[in-house]
């Protein structure tokens, strides 16, 4: 019987099973929390709401790490050798640079693969 808990006469509400206790502060411009609050309201929430529901589902995607700059500056020294080649292209004639061009593209797809890949 001392398990139990009393009677209690005043009825009421149940206990939550999940209370929300904990709060996190989020400094926003006025542009940022009308988006928010349009978006919730879209959704018929209260921003508070939509706010947690938007941070599970939220990807998150790392900034650039070393190996990644580099990349994006050998990309950027292909960009410019193939800028070299178009205009020789011009100059001499297309079919002669046309291997030389097709190398150059596979390989910027290669590195533009790397850079959007998900595992970075």
């Amino acid at each position: 019987m001392k398990d139990q808990k009393p009677y209690n006469p005043k009825g009421g509400r149940p206990p939550k099973k999940i209370k929300l206790d904990s709060q996190l502060m989020v400094r926003l411009t006025q542009a940022e929390r009308f988006l928010i609050a349009s978006k919730a309201k879209e959704a018929g929430m209260k921003p508070s709401v939509w706010f947690r529901h938007a941070a599970k589902k939220a990807k998150v995607v790392a900034r650039l790490k070393p190996e990644d700059a580099g990349l994006l500056r050998m990309l950027a020294g292909m960009a410019n050798n193939l800028n070299q080649m178009t205009h020789l292209a011009h100059v001499d004639g297309l079919l002669s640079y046309q291997r030389k061009c097709r190398e150059l593209l596979s390989e910027i797809d290669d590195v533009l693969k790397k850079l959007t890949s998900d595992d970075r």
